[in-house]
């Protein structure tokens, strides 16, 4: 059991303003007379900058509600956008698996059914292109998905696209010549290849209950695809630029659900911290009135745990029919399996996180109001009883 409904792995843009993860954030936006208990040293919150979100973005996109599939800036090569890359990721996931082909391309039009089923999407061509091309790679033979592809390249279905949206003579022509040679590709004797697949499912990393605490740079964990944490280029929020990733905070996580797509591929989600503290958190603070927000499930690895520094205080006992009474909405986490969605996309927490973002507890988020996360006042509202 699990939600899906965060847009974004952080929020695109936000007013520039500040606040405190304090007894005064917390009874200004509940309304309440009295302070409540929170971490020493509250951090201000800053909403990070535009040019966070590029340089430091953690992880993986996730685009999972309702995801648009935007070519964005113009390029000639199959590959030359985000969507296509992506799709390229999702394949090599669900490639993985031990199934028939037919069925795999189920899989893969369930992860993306705009882009798949509307013909007149902006993604469409695009999808069945790339799908057809890392298939024949792959050497997984599917008629459905050659005949498809076959008929957007002979009907010019994909040129026709891009020429509406605005694409020059110039790249129209080295789009067909890339098209004519995965033409030529699809059409020539399709060899079935073997693949490597899951033999059995995913090892869980995670128990559920169990608590992690992290370093924090500005609210942000430590981005789990990059071998070393001084290998990416960090934005302060005082406006400085600095190539090594400084730890300024402590964030705290307890996986609260977890489950397998399809049997196989592992997801875990974490219920987070809504703001980074100064100092380490301990289990008996935790256990404290906090606020806590709940992200949207992702996948994990032994690596990315090593590199995000995830350090396990202890467990807490879930309880799960109340956990589902706080967040009614949630949903498994088939999409960022099957996607491979990094959980890191969910731990960024204030400052990077605006308050704006944040439901009132209790509340269902309001996502026209730009509110992404349900949140909870105090984790004893989801143990057990009698603990």
């Amino acid at each position: 059991m699990s939600q899906e409904g965060d847009p974004s792995p952080r929020p695109r843009s936000s007013p520039c303003r500040s606040f405190l993860l304090s007894s005064t954030f917390l009874s200004k936006k509940l309304g309440l007379i009295s302070g409540i208990p929170s971490f020493p040293q509250p951090l201000a919150f800053t909403p990070s900058g535009p040019s966070s979100v590029v340089d430091c973005l953690v992880c993986k996109l996730d685009l999972s509600f309702g995801r648009a599939a935007v070519l964005g800036v113009f390029g000639t090569g199959l590959y030359s956008g985000d969507f296509a890359m992506d799709l390229r990721s999702t394949i090599h996931a669900v490639s993985r698996l031990p199934f028939v082909p037919d069925q795999l391309v189920e899989i893969l039009c369930d992860s993306e059914p705009g882009a798949a089923k509307d013909s007149k999407g902006e993604g469409h061509t695009t999808f069945w292109l790339v799908v057809a091309d890392q298939f024949a790679k792959r050497g997984i033979v599917s008629d459905r998905v050659r005949n498809k592809a076959l008929e957007i390249i002979n009907h010019g279905l994909d040129l026709s696209a891009l020429q509406e949206l605005g694409m020059s003579p110039s790249d129209l022509r080295k789009r067909k010549k890339m098209l004519d040679e995965l033409h030529a590709r699809l059409i020539a004797p399709p060899v079935s290849k073997p693949r490597a697949v899951l033999k059995a499912p995913q090892p869980f990393l995670m128990e559920i209950g169990d608590v992690f605490v992290y370093p924090t740079c500005a609210g942000d964990c430590i981005n789990p695809y990059f071998k070393s944490k001084e290998m990416y280029k960090f934005h302060h929020k005082d406006g400085s630029v600095s190539w090594r990733w400084l730890q300024d905070g402590w964030a705290a996580m307890i996986a609260v659900d977890r489950g397998r797509a399809f049997g196989f591929l592992s997801w875990y989600r974490p219920l987070t911290l809504a703001g980074a503290t100064a100092e380490k958190p301990s289990l008996e603070t935790l256990r404290q009135e906090l606020l806590w927000k709940l992200s949207r499930p992702g996948t994990c690895t032994n690596a990315q745990i090593k590199r995000m520094e995830f350090e396990k205080i202890g467990v807490l006992p879930i309880d799960a029919a109340r956990l589902q009474r706080a967040f009614p909405d949630m949903k498994p986490g088939t999409y960022h399996a099957v996607n491979d969605i990094s959980i890191a996309n969910g731990l960024h927490v204030g400052p990077a996180l605006p308050e704006r973002a944040l439901a009132w507890p209790g509340e269902v988020p309001n996502r026209r109001a730009g509110q992404s996360y349900p949140t909870i006042l105090g984790i004893a509202q989801i143990l057990s009883e009698r603990h």
